[in-house]
């Protein structure tokens, strides 16, 4: 499980997003805080792999307690920047301090789990490299970027895609594409498309299932820390 701290001076804000964190599969909310001090000694105490990171705190800036996050004698941990902050100098800083994802409020809740989706898919990822080479490297920061409908290839739905990843998501052995188009409802050539698809972002894997006489059977499988249940 990816434990999480959600950073908000709302109180109500901070209510929702623990929810939308409780709701994503292979995450859990470790603890929440109200201010930067706060943070900063949740980070010490708890020791989060995940920090969910407002701008605009009461007693210092979201970006200076990224920095200290870097600079000081904290445990290391990810950072997501989640902020009504739209100007271009928060942003610059934000990716300075090296934050995973930059989501600007309001949102709804299909954004935010894309977001933290991504994250789990290049963790997990990250996870099982011995050492990496340039395809890893790739396949990586891939899967941090959104596989929703405005960042899909001409001629892929979102809709459809989202059956292929329930189809996924149901079998933790993986599935062949002829399985996989059975239980979405869509031709074999259209579930290819989509599995081929998901597996450059670094979403899902092609293995080779070796059993009786014959050609090795192709079976695809979400990586494990993005299978929804």
């Amino acid at each position: 499980m990816i434990r999480t701290l959600v950073v908000d001076d709302d109180y109500r804000v901070a209510d929702l997003h623990s929810e939308y964190v409780a709701r994503i599969a292979g995450f859990v909310v470790a603890g929440r805080a109200h201010n930067g001090g706060g943070a900063l000694e949740s980070v010490d105490q708890l020791r989060p792999d995940l920090v969910l990171l407002d701008i605009y705190l009461p007693d210092m800036s979201g970006l200076e307690v990224l920095q200290r996050l870097r600079e000081d004698d904290h445990p290391p941990v990810d950072v997501i920047a989640i902020t009504a902050a739209r100007d271009v100098e928060s942003l610059r800083s934000a990716m300075r301090g090296g934050v995973v994802h930059y989501l600007i409020k309001p949102f709804l809740f299909g954004p935010f789990e894309e977001k933290l989706l991504s994250y789990a898919a290049a963790r997990d990822r990250i996870a099982r490299l011995g050492h990496a080479e340039q395809g890893d490297v790739d396949r990586i920061f891939s899967a941090l970027r959104s596989v929703r409908s405005d960042s899909l290839p001409k001629g892929l739905s979102d809709t459809t895609l989202e059956l292929i990843l329930q189809a996924l998501g149901r079998a933790s052995s993986g599935l062949s594409a002829a399985e996989v188009a059975e239980k979405a409802g869509v031709s074999r050539v259209t579930a290819r498309r989509y599995l081929d698809h998901l597996c450059q972002l670094g979403r899902a894997e092609l293995t080779m299932r070796y059993g009786g006489p014959g050609r090795p059977e192709h079976r695809y499988l979400l990586v494990a820390s993005t299978i929804k249940t």
